[in-house]
């Protein structure tokens, strides 16, 4: 028959003799830094950027709306009096689409500035602060 020792001591001093005991040095190791130290406990990940590829997969996108016909007359309006008044850089705060760099969609973004220029051949609407615009994106202008 086996004996059960009970390793646990409910004697509160039962270190007492190890406290006056002096550090153990290396002679062969170097110290180890505070922030070395640290690194041992930091969590490991093992699928580094998997997190990142998840948030990604989550992030939403909107679609691109289609214009009705009466819309785009507007627009083009709007961008044809833009034009005339192209020497005093009109302001104007202009909605377009964004497409995503990533997936598909993206999103509709609003930028307010004045109008440099209106390259129609490319297609593009510049703005004084070299922000450039597809006119087949932009679903609003507003003048002021």
């Amino acid at each position: 028959m086996m004996k059960k020792i009970n390793m646990e001591s409910t004697d509160p001093h039962r270190y007492d003799d190890m406290l006056d005991l002096s550090h153990h040095v290396s002679a062969v190791r170097p110290h180890m830094s505070r922030a070395d130290r640290a690194a041992q406990f930091s969590p490991f990940a093992a699928l580094t950027g998997f997190g990142a590829a998840i948030r990604e997969t989550g992030r939403l996108t909107g679609e691109r709306l289609s214009l009705e016909e009466d819309v785009k007359q507007g627009l083009d309006e709007h961008l044809r009096l833009l034009n005339e008044r192209i020497r005093t850089c009109p302001a104007a705060s202009i909605t377009y689409f964004l497409p995503d760099e990533k997936k598909e969609g993206g999103e509709y973004v609003t930028v307010v500035g004045n109008v440099k220029k209106i390259r129609e051949f490319e297609g593009i609407v510049v703005l004084t602060d070299g922000t450039e615009i597809p006119i087949g994106e932009i679903i609003e202008i507003e003048m002021e």
